[in-house]
C-alpha cells in the first residue's frame, strides 16, 4: 500500500517515491511512470492526446485512460487523415459505441480537429513543430516544483496562448486548462514533483530530446 506524505509524494511498498495523483491504482501508476511527461513528437500521439484531453472535460483522466484502447480502436488509432473523412454514418456508430465517451459534440470536435490538423501539418511540416513551439522558457517556469506549487497550477501563459491560437485555427474543446494538461502529458513541461523518481528521468530525456522544427 502506498502512503502520501505532506509534500505530496507517495511511497510504495518498495520505497519508490512518485507524485500523489496515481494513488494506489496500478494502471494510473504505470501511466505516471512510463508516459506522463516523457517528451513526444509523434504527430499521431500528439493528436490523440489533445483530443482525449477534450473528451476528459468534466471527467477524470483515469476514466479516459481506462477507455483509451477502445478510443484507439474506434478512432483508427487517431490517424487524423482518416478521421478527417468520417461521415455522418461513422458519427452515428461512434455515438452508439459504449466503449468510449458517447458525447456527440466531442466526437464531432475530434473530426473537426482532424481536418484542422491536416492544414496545420501542411503549414508547419508537422504537428510536433507547432505544439513544441509553445514550450515555455525556463524563466517562466515555477521556482519550486513542490506540491504546494504544482497542485495549484491548472494553466499557464503558454497554455493560454496555445488555446487561443488553436481556437483561432478552428479547433474546439481546447481550452487553456486542456492545453496545459496536454503540455504536461507530452513532456512540453516537466511537472513531476521534486523527489518523484520520474522527475530526473524526464529532465534527462528533455535535455536529449531534439525539438521538431520545420525544414
Amino acid at each position: 500500500m502506498t502512503e502520501r506524505s505532506s509534500n505530496g509524494l507517495m511511497t510504495d511498498d518498495y520505497g519508490v517515491l512518485r507524485c500523489w495523483w496515481p494513488s494506489n491504482d496500478e494502471e494510473y501508476t504505470r501511466y505516471h511512470d512510463e508516459e506522463w511527461g516523457h517528451p513526444v513528437d509523434d504527430d499521431q500521439r500528439l493528436f490523440e492526446k489533445i483530443c482525449l484531453e477534450g473528451f476528459q472535460a468534466g471527467l477524470s483522466w483515469l476514466t479516459i485512460l481506462r477507455k483509451r484502447g477502445n478510443f484507439r480502436k474506434a478512432f483508427d488509432d487517431f490517424d487524423y487523415h482518416k478521421i478527417a473523412k468520417y461521415t455522418d454514418n461513422k458519427i452515428d456508430a461512434l455515438v452508439k459505441d459504449a466503449g468510449i465517451i458517447r458525447h456527440q459534440g466531442k466526437i464531432k470536435s475530434t473530426i473537426n480537429n482532424a481536418q484542422r490538423a491536416i492544414k496545420m501539418e501542411k503549414e508547419f511540416g508537422s504537428l510536433g513543430t507547432y505544439f513544441w513551439s509553445f514550450e515555455p522558457s525556463l524563466k517562466s517556469r515555477p521556482r519550486k516544483f513542490d506540491y504546494a506549487t504544482l497542485s495549484q497550477i491548472t494553466m499557464s501563459d503558454e497554455s493560454k496562448a496555445l488555446s487561443k491560437d488553436l481556437k483561432k485555427r478552428g479547433w474546439s474543446f481546447v481550452g487553456p486548462t486542456t492545453a496545459y494538461a496536454f503540455m504536461q502529458a507530452m513532456g512540453i513541461v516537466n511537472d513531476h514533483l521534486e523527489g518523484c523518481h520520474c522527475r530526473i528521468i524526464i529532465e534527462k530525456k528533455r535535455q536529449k530530446f531534439i525539438r521538431p522544427t520545420k525544414f
